[in-house]
């Protein structure tokens, strides 16, 4: 998708605040008419003859690069890792492009405006961040700086969270930077298909669109390192680096930074804890904790290895308790090597109740193959 032709200043800011943007109103439309067809083919067609730049690096953990233009990220971790405090880090190196925490950056003269929305947070905590921002970049908290936008979107719905940012990024120019705490809140279903494609579509369009960097967050399941829902799985397809953030087994009171997922070459580990002002602190001397490369979620296996597993695990069963279902499908893949924990057997059984593959019919949950679409086909190999 490319970048809007240049236009006067002023009618593209009338044009672009009086109406829904396409990165939007294309989620809620089914029908296209030819016209429409054409220029949207159009705008993708590359041809060889092209001339493309590379695409500026904008954050970087030592060499190693984190953000590009045109792409997304995102930081994970389990509740009370201290994922915002590491944010706040990558923040506070963007708005001065120094070096803050681990994080350096390198934001382009013209794109060092940066939005920040928060989607859980009360407008209390989220001002403490905002200040902790502040504070880490030198900069005084009796001044607003213009190259910081931030705002609190807790109370409102997700269609109107996706249509809030939306206006920011058609609103504000210069933007080169993106923070959205909290993607789970940006649809109703954490394990919804349709929404989390919506989801990942209208990221991808905003970055390509607006060229830009967006980052996210999102959570952990409580019982292993996934990220959670289908919105986490297509989260590790598409993004560009996966942060994951979690608690020193040693010291709980140190957090780690670890890649989950890169497309450049990974950084070391490193650790912080805050200290007496509540600032992240990096932590030198600290051992991190060394673990294990993370398993596969299941969500993201190929449908002939659920369609076997489901085969043989309902060949003489049909459990009429909801409980019996979860510990038999947990036993079914557990003795194919696909041992996981009980939230990761919930959000696959969610998955495949919502497609018609598990249902519960005359008091009893039965398998049907026939819920799966063909598997041949590249777009369906994937649950």
């Amino acid at each position: 998708m490319e970048k809007r032709e240049d236009k006067p200043v002023q009618l593209v800011q009338k044009s672009n605040l009086e109406h829904k943007s396409l990165e939007v109103s294309m989620l809620e439309k089914d029908d296209f008419s030819d016209e429409e067809l054409e220029s949207y083919l159009s705008k993708g067609e590359i041809k060889a003859t092209d001339k493309v730049t590379i695409p500026p690096k904008i954050l970087f953990v030592g060499d190693c690069t984190i953000a590009t233009f045109g792409n997304f990220s995102a930081s994970t971790g389990k509740a009370k890792s201290k994922k915002t405090f590491n944010i706040s880090a990558m923040v506070a190196a963007a708005v001065t492009n120094t070096t803050v925490l681990n994080y350096r950056a390198c934001l382009p003269e013209g794109k060092r405006k940066i939005l920040y929305f928060d989607t859980e947070q009360s407008k209390y905590h989220c001002h403490n961040v905002l200040e902790r921002i502040y504070k880490l970049s030198g900069l005084s908290v009796k001044k607003d700086d213009p190259r910081l936008l931030f705002w609190g979107l807790r109370e409102y719905t997700p269609k109107l969270r996706i249509a809030l940012i939306d206006y920011a990024l058609r609103k504000h120019q210069e933007v080169g930077l993106v923070i959205i705490d909290g993607l789970r809140d940006l649809m109703y279903d954490i394990n919804n298909g349709k929404e989390a494609t919506d989801v990942m579509t209208v990221l991808m369009a905003w970055t390509s669109v607006y060229d830009l960097h967006i980052h996210t967050v999102l959570h952990l399941n409580k019982n292993d390192n996934n990220p959670r829902g289908h919105i986490g799985t297509e989260l590790e397809n598409k993004a560009e680096t996966v942060l994951i953030i979690s608690k020193n087994l040693q010291n709980n009171s140190i957090s780690e930074v670890r890649p989950m997922h890169m497309r450049d070459k990974e950084f070391s580990t490193f650790a912080f804890h805050i200290d007496d002002n509540k600032l992240p602190v990096l932590d030198n001397g600290i051992s991190v904790t060394v673990v294990k490369r993370r398993e596969k979620s299941l969500v993201s296996l190929d449908n002939e290895v659920h369609q076997e597993i489901l085969s043989k695990a309902f060949k003489n069963n049909s459990p009429t308790r909801y409980s019996d279902l979860v510990e038999m499908v947990s036993r079914a893949y557990e003795d194919a090597g696909y041992k996981r924990g009980t939230n990761g057997i919930k959000d696959l059984l969610k998955l495949l109740s919502g497609k018609g593959i598990i249902v519960k019919q005359d008091d009893a949950y039965i398998y049907k193959s026939e819920g799966f679409v063909n598997p041949s086909t590249e777009e369906s190999k994937k649950v």
